[in-house]
């Protein structure tokens, strides 16, 4: 596999550049367009692939399970469970409920999307169960600060979690006062969802951003590739973007093979400085 690499518990190796789901499934007339973009990048070496039964209230899942199909075995599967159904008989059902939309009989990876009220102990019984009953093969959670994840390492079992999953790009380091250091010394990926600050104001100011349109261009790359190869520039983090088309497939794709150099690195720094302390979880 042709650049930077990330290894999930199990010793699954999978591109440090996944795709993202998100938006998908919201509208019949870009179906095609999406299955055809999903499958380019299964194709390029983009294997994980992350959806979520929220995302078009299932219909992403679909999109997915259509882009997939015959392709099962290439596919490092990742799908997420509202938190309100992380739990007993509702978490069965909704764990079955994604598999018949994905059209599979099992994920490679099962998150518990946001922290909710069911007790964590409850969902990791469950997740267990789901594991015992063939119909996952590992499980991790989403949108969890340092709080969370240490009061998860506090259930028993809770230390089986294979990932989590967080709002990370260049505008939002929160993660990196404390979170991401505590999720490497457990030796546990991190995975960076809208990595290009999709879908809000952020992402206009980024690629517009001058000294972001600079930095590219003197290194013969688009915004959006220096944006990704900024995100996995540290082991153990896959950015999980969207990519509704071929072509930014393709890029995504070549993003796994640039480094950026330390001065590059240096002066985007001094434009999006670290915070200096704790901060909230940024989540969308």
């Amino acid at each position: 596999m042709a650049g930077k690499t990330v290894i999930f518990p199990g010793n699954v190796r999978v591109a440090a550049i996944g795709q993202g789901s998100w938006y998908m499934g919201e509208h019949a007339q870009q179906r095609a367009g999406e299955v055809r973009a999903l499958q380019a990048g299964i194709e390029c070496g983009l294997t994980l692939i992350d959806t979520a039964e929220m995302y078009a209230d299932g219909a992403a899942e679909s999109v997915v399970g259509e882009a997939i199909r015959g392709r099962r075995e290439q596919v490092y599967l990742v799908s997420k469970v509202y938190p309100w159904n992380a739990g007993a008989s509702r978490g069965m059902a909704a764990c079955e409920a994604s598999l018949r939309r994905l059209g599979t009989d099992y994920l490679d990876l099962y998150l518990l999307h946001w922290p909710g009220d069911i007790p964590l102990a409850h969902t990791v019984d469950l997740m267990n169960t789901l594991i015992a009953q063939g119909k996952i093969r590992r499980w991790g959670v989403s949108n969890f600060d340092k709080q969370a994840m240490q009061a998860l390492w506090q259930v028993d079992g809770g230390r089986e979690c294979a990932t989590n999953q967080v709002l990370y790009h260049l505008a939002s380091r929160g993660i990196e006062y404390d979170l991401l250091a505590w999720c490497e010394q457990q030796n546990m990926p991190v995975m960076a969802y809208c990595p290009l600050a999709q879908g809000g104001r952020l992402s206009h100011k980024l690629f517009t951003h001058p000294l972001l349109n600079e930095l590219a261009q003197a290194q013969g790359i688009s915004v959006a590739q220096l944006l990704l190869a900024w995100v996995i520039r540290r082991p153990g983090v896959v950015a999980i973007p969207k990519a509704a088309s071929v072509q930014h497939v393709q890029e995504n794709v070549a993003a796994l093979g640039i480094t950026l150099s330390e001065e590059t690195l240096a002066r985007l720094d001094a434009a999006f400085p670290a915070p200096g302390g704790p901060t909230p979880l940024d989540v969308v």
